[in-house]
């Protein structure tokens, strides 16, 4: 057999460039076809390899010693014999032939491999998940369970040594990724039965409910819960507005964690793009504002800001979990050993100090007519707070909005027709650059235009209110109604108002105005005493009706038709 033994159109851990794979006496090594680093693997770190079908034609998978994967696609089947003798003779590992099960179940069992976790359909693969593409995973009701997919980046997916790469190596590798899938658990299990033929002798044997023993086993394999390292400083019960809910902050080296009774996220510092601190308009409390890349993810929600509430006035006293070393070394001039200042600036100054974060805090040319910096305001039906910062918008708790200056095209104050706060409050309409969009800021204090007008004018964004367009439009019109009436007053010929004016004219002859007193009322003393004069009337108006009786009989009588005599 030749001392090196090579194959080409090999595709290495589901990368998109093919290349050539070369397999010698110390080890293999695999070289993409367009240049670039190559990957190699020592002949000692080779634990075992399986024979499968795969994508792009044949698969051979090396399960190396350190519980990494490497998957090489893309052998004919033709080559199996020829990759059988490489692995018997030089590496002293039998190439295991596996066939995957193609029945189509969603039902199986999954085991807990050292590397990878298998779904078992009728005791064959359906499909495998390494524990190196498991970013989180949360318990999402009584008996399901939800694992999360790195996101990496696809520029590093190729040629990475397997010694170095990162979680979501394999998944950046391809067009589409495969971020979040859920399994139904029901029933109850053992550690022992969960684990299979990997499960140690000291495996607990106790039942537990199946779906917590998945859960706890998972993060223990794909090493969720930052195993590796201790925390530097924990805060409990914490008050989160995004996503809403209570959790507990703990801080390590390279991300932090956030742990609540239904879910936890762990999230990079990497993924930290802004970092924000925002004192809420009621003078009691402080907003933390985070915003990620990629964003946070629940489910099919995702919460590209992560905001946290805390008291103004509430102090914590907290050292840090560091020794003297890496104090004086790694976080030189970053973080102090101790800590005795109201909680929001003890988080914030850890997060600046860990993440290597700038932290943004609202403008100083602007405040409300109230002297604050938060705008109280609503988003279609959602109220919240708007912040002119520096450089962008900020609008929180929910949903948080943030659009910087340079994307914005045109601001518009406008007043919405009709409502009954009209006169009180106006709009904000953001247009956005190049056909981006718009966002509107509704029920905004009318005492606060002057001051968002001056501000916009100081950051040089155009700005077009129409308030004072339909205020100048108005008094226009009114000052033409005021001098078309006046012209008709006086040079105008009058108006025709029907019988009005013959009523002003005309004289009713049969009115007899009182001279000296009203007519008496019933609590008064004269409506007994006048009873003659109530009684006259009353005989007068019984002879006015009886003439008018006699004047309607003359008058049927006229109209009914004479009878024409019989003449014999």
């Amino acid at each position: 057999m030749a001392a090196i033994e090579s194959f080409d159109n090999i595709y290495l851990d589901l990368s998109r460039e093919h290349g050539k794979c070369r397999f010698a006496e110390n080890g293999l090594g695999w070289k993409p076809a367009g240049g670039g680093d190559t990957f190699t693997l020592d002949q000692s770190n080779i634990g075992g390899a399986q024979w499968s079908r795969a994508a792009r034609g044949y698969e051979v998978k090396i399960l190396q010693r350190n519980s990494g994967v490497i998957q090489l696609d893309g052998f004919q089947q033709e080559d199996y014999e020829r990759l059988s003798k490489i692995f018997k003779s030089w590496y002293s590992t039998n190439l295991e032939n596996k066939e995957h099960s193609l029945r189509g179940w969603n039902w199986g069992k999954a085991e807990f491999g050292k590397a990878e976790l298998t779904f078992n359909v009728q005791n064959r693969p359906a499909f495998e998940i390494p524990y190196s593409e498991i970013s989180n995973t949360n318990l999402a009701g009584r008996n399901e369970i939800a694992v999360e997919f790195s996101l990496g980046d696809g520029s590093k997916a190729n040629g990475q040594n397997g010694a170095t790469a990162g979680k979501g190596r394999k998944a950046a590798a391809g067009r589409d990724q495969l971020t979040e899938m859920r399994f139904y658990i029901p029933g109850t299990t053992t550690r022992k039965e969960a684990e299979g033929e990997d499960a140690g002798s000291d495996a607990d044997e106790e039942e537990k409910n199946a779906v917590t023993l998945f859960y706890d086993t998972l993060i223990e394999k794909a090493e969720i819960g930052e195993t590796a390292g201790d925390t530097i400083a924990t805060f409990l019960d914490v008050l989160h507005l995004t996503p809403r809910g209570r959790f507990d902050i703990d801080m390590y080296d390279a991300s932090f964690r956030l742990r609540g009774k239904t879910y936890d996220y762990k999230i990079q510092y990497e993924a930290i793009k802004k970092f924000m601190v925002l004192p809420k308009p009621d003078d009691t409390h402080f907003m933390l504002c985070i915003g990620l890349d990629p964003p946070l993810r629940q489910g099919q929600t995702r919460y590209p800001f992560i905001v946290m509430q805390f008291k103004q006035d509430e102090e914590v006293t907290l050292d840090l979990n560091l020794s003297e070393e890496e104090l004086n070394g790694k976080y030189k001039d970053k973080l102090q050993p101790h800590y005795e200042q109201p909680l929001h600036q003890v988080v914030a100054y850890i997060f600046k100090g860990l993440a290597n974060k700038k932290i943004t805090a609202p403008a100083k040319d602007f405040t409300t007519h109230r002297q604050q910096y938060g705008i109280k305001c609503s988003i279609k039906a959602s109220e919240g707070f708007l912040y002119c910062l520096e450089k962008a918008f900020m609008f929180v708790p929910k949903p948080a909005t943030y659009i910087s200056y340079e994307q914005t095209q045109s601001i518009t104050f406008s007043r919405v027709s009709g409502a009954v706060s009209a006169l009180s409050t106006f709009d904000i309409t953001v247009h956005m650059k190049s056909g981006a969009g718009s966002s509107q800021f509704s029920n905004i204090n009318r005492e606060d235009l002057k001051a968002l007008e001056d501000f916009f004018k100081l950051k040089g964004l155009r700005v077009k209110n129409e308030i004072d367009e339909e205020t100048t439009l108005m008094a226009a019109a009114l000052r033409d109604e005021d001098m078309a009436s006046s012209d008709e007053e006086v040079v105008g010929p009058k108006a025709d108002r029907g019988s009005a004016d013959e009523d002003e004219e005309s004289v009713d002859e049969d009115f007899q105005a009182e001279s000296e007193s009203d007519v008496a009322e019933e609590y008064d003393s004269n409506h007994e005493s006048d009873g003659s004069g109530s009684a006259e009337s009353d005989v007068d108006n019984q002879v006015d009706d009886e003439d008018e009786d006699e004047d309607m009989d003359e008058e049927e009588e006229e109209e009914r038709p004479k009878k024409k005599k019989k003449t014999g």
